[in-house]
């Protein structure tokens, strides 16, 4: 038998599953215990945000809600980070439609890289690229050697059929 004995949950603690009607019940008294935390009604507190600040409109009773959600130290403590950027949700009017698009890097470059293939393909089509005058003078050696072994077979086939006319003359004057 192992050294802690039997093979249990941790501590001994039996292990205790809450079903979902439990769940839903708390999470309405979590929205009831809040709204009671915030005063009750809400147009009670606008009404009083208003009578503090005769002159003050929306805009500062909204920057209050924003510092109210602050929570701990981030309300006491400005923070400067650059790397952190707040997340601005635009309105439909605010969206620039004829602004081009922005590409990556990575974007750009595959599209650099595809013009640069056509522009060497065109040149390349034109013979105007080291390797197309390469290939253009290994086909004329090619077309030569070509040209010269077709002369010789030629020139074989001649003497050939020459030499067979010649044999047929001697063959015919001999049977004579």
């Amino acid at each position: 038998m192992p050294k802690g004995g039997k093979k249990s949950g941790h501590k001994g603690r039996a292990r205790m599953y809450t079903s979902p009607e439990e769940i839903d019940a708390q999470m309405k008294a979590e929205k009831e215990r809040k709204q009671e935390a915030d005063g009750g009604d809400g147009a009670a507190q606008t009404d009083l945000a208003e009578d503090k600040l005769p002159g003050s409109g929306s805009e500062d009773s909204d920057d209050e809600s924003s510092e109210r959600k602050r929570a701990g130290v981030e309300g006491l403590i400005e923070i400067e980070n650059p790397n952190r950027v707040s997340q601005k949700s635009k309105k439909v009017t605010q969206i620039e439609l004829e602004e081009p698009k922005q590409l990556s890097r990575r974007e750009r470059e595959e599209i650099e890289k595809q013009k640069a293939k056509e522009r060497y393909m065109k040149m390349h089509l034109a013979g105007k690229t080291d390797q197309a005058k390469a290939d253009l003078a290994r086909l004329a050696i090619i077309r030569k050697q070509r040209e010269e072994a077709a002369r010789k077979k030629e020139e074989e086939k001649k003497a050939k059929e020459a030499a067979a006319a010649a044999a047929r003359g001697i063959d015919s004057l001999s049977l004579k």
